[in-house]
């Protein structure tokens, strides 16, 4: 009953429902060209190094869920290891033989990506190494981050985070519970892990033509820190394409980043008690304040961004009173007569697309020339100090604002001390509060940048980089911005799936089932901090191998 006069109260409202009520086949969408799939136990049953096609057998709903997929334009690849070759379980015309027995029974792949080698021979193809993933995407005439990966285990998942793709995993019984808790995103089945495919694809497609917007001057809203001003930058450039003004209402922890996006005219710094942790207590004079600029400002709609767990009610119950005339955001809770465009969006989209899915609801889609990935104003950037040096250090930022996403202070020393005896430059990073900590960690080798830069000299000193070691904070969104690999030291209070680098090639360590996981917490509620503690310092060396960074 209670949904039904929601229902009934709403319909003055747009309500966008996200994606599971659009229509199926072909749109316009920017996130996806490609699907790349590992075949055994992802497209056919598991048969160790197998070799006669009598054995295929597709998993239940194959061929639909690949049909759906062509349905939609995407083209299909398969990327596999097939060590049985190189361990002289079967011949190159055995492999041939059951390839073409998978194509009979799953239909055409437009391209196979087969590495041969077995793990001894450490070739740059065999997965987790992203060689194949590379490989694909160029076959394919795209590149990785604009490919999707759906696959069984962590090699899968790893081969696609270290080349920028997006990953699915579909667990086997044979797939380990901690390769499981470290994916970024988990299905049940391959029809499921379709389903969420297409339905991001649907999220950020461009609306029907009588939805599209443009012309006017729209205010845009993204509270919180610097971070999540960055993730929300895809978004803004969305509505910048159809807008003739964009004016940014940011909070002060976010405005270094908002100076630094593409797409916005003016920018607004206002703090938001609603928004801000610890909370401030609501001053009625500030509140008619910025009821008052944001009246100034005569805009013709507002799009209002915000994270998953954050409500927009409060803020546009304001635009209504400063006489916004059209508002757009994602609501769980009834809105009343607050939005124009509710949107709903499913638990799990990645933040960027988060915020462009709202875009696209509001009538502003990404136009087709735009990648749906971090950007910032590289021509904002400032001169790098003189003492980080030549390009292609390596870049450590121990520190952050929220204790546990922190990289623990022994492990960052012990990481500088083996990068560097590797052949490493390291350069540490921090805030002007983080002195002492960068002063204790460079100490064990690196360049102590601590104090001297702020957010735009620390991506100026990013963009120069070959890598930054870093932990669930915001220079690693810098970085995704300037497209430079990221070691993620990343602890699990929050998604990987949500909150990781975007669509730049990464490597995750630390432990993601962790008794920390999805709390949110601020203050790490587990002695030690022993999701990242534990890291070996050897890890990180390795995974820089893994991204091609060598000293």
């Amino acid at each position: 009953m209670r949904a039904d006069r929601e229902r009934d109260q709403c319909r003055s409202a747009r309500v966008h429902p996200g994606a599971d009520r659009l229509p199926s086949g072909r749109y316009d969408s920017a996130l996806y060209d490609a699907v790349l799939l590992d075949r055994d136990g992802t497209l056919v049953e598991d048969v160790p190094y197998n070799g006669d096609p009598e054995k295929v057998r597709p998993v239940p709903g194959a061929r639909e869920a690949l049909d759906r997929l062509r349905a939609a334009g995407l083209r299909l690849a398969v990327v596999t290891n097939q060590s049985g070759l190189a361990r002289g379980y079967f011949t190159a015309h055995d492999l041939r033989r059951v390839n073409a027995r998978v194509e009979e029974l799953l239909g055409p792949f437009d391209h196979w990506a087969i590495c041969p080698h077995a793990e001894p021979d450490r070739c740059g193809c065999r997965k987790p190494a992203p060689g194949l993933v590379h490989a694909a995407a160029r076959a394919l005439g795209t590149t990785a981050r604009r490919c999707v990966l759906i696959g069984d285990i962590g090699a899968d998942m790893a081969a696609a985070a270290a080349a920028g793709a997006a990953a699915v995993l579909v667990p086997t019984p044979a797939t380990r519970a901690a390769e499981v808790a470290a994916a970024p995103t988990v299905a049940a089945d391959l029809p499921d892990a379709v389903d969420t495919v297409l339905t991001r694809m649907r999220l950020v497609a461009a609306p029907a033509p009588d939805h599209r917007r443009g012309g006017g001057t729209v205010l845009v809203v993204r509270s919180d820190a610097a971070g999540d001003v960055l993730v929300t930058g895809p978004g803004i450039r969305a509505v910048a394409a159809g807008a003739r003004r964009v004016v940014l209402l940011c909070g002060p922890r976010g405005r270094a980043a908002a100076d630094l996006l593409p797409g916005v005219d003016e920018i607004i710094q206002w703090p938001l008690p609603w928004i801000d942790a610890p909370a401030p207590p609501v001053d009625p004079t500030a509140i008619r304040a910025l009821t008052d600029r944001l009246a100034a400002v005569h805009a013709d709609e507002a799009v209002v961004f915000t994270s998953f767990h954050q409500s927009p009610l409060p803020l546009a119950l304001l635009l209504r009173m400063a006489g916004v005339p059209r508002i757009s955001a994602i609501s769980d809770d009834y809105p009343g007569a607050l939005l124009d465009v509710r949107h709903r969006v499913p638990v799990g989209v990645p933040e960027p697309e988060r915020a462009l899915s709202l875009a696209a609801a509001a009538g502003y889609p990404l136009p087709g020339h735009d990648e749906p990935a971090l950007r910032l104003r590289t021509d904002r950037l400032p001169p790098v100090p003189a003492a980080a040096g030549a390009p292609g250090y390596v870049v450590l930022h121990p520190g952050s604002s929220v204790e546990t996403r922190a990289c623990p202070v022994e492990l960052a020393t012990r990481v500088v001390r083996v990068l560097g005896a590797a052949g490493h430059r390291v350069v540490v990073t921090g805030g002007p509060d983080e002195r002492e900590l960068t002063a204790r960690v460079a100490a064990a080798g690196g360049v102590d940048l601590g104090g001297r830069t702020g957010l735009d000299e620390l991506a100026a000193v990013i963009a120069r980089a070959g890598a930054l070691v870093v932990g669930n904070t915001g220079p690693a969104h810098l970085a995704a911005a300037l497209d430079v690999p990221v070691v993620s030291l990343f602890a699990p209070t929050v998604p990987f799936g949500q909150w990781g680098p975007y669509r730049v090639p990464t490597v995750r360590l630390g432990d993601a089932g962790a008794a920390c996981r999805d709390t949110r917490a601020t203050a790490c509620p587990v002695p030690g901090h022993p999701c990242l503690s534990a890291v070996e310092p050897g890890r990180v060396l390795e995974a820089l191998r893994l991204l091609g960074v060598v000293g």
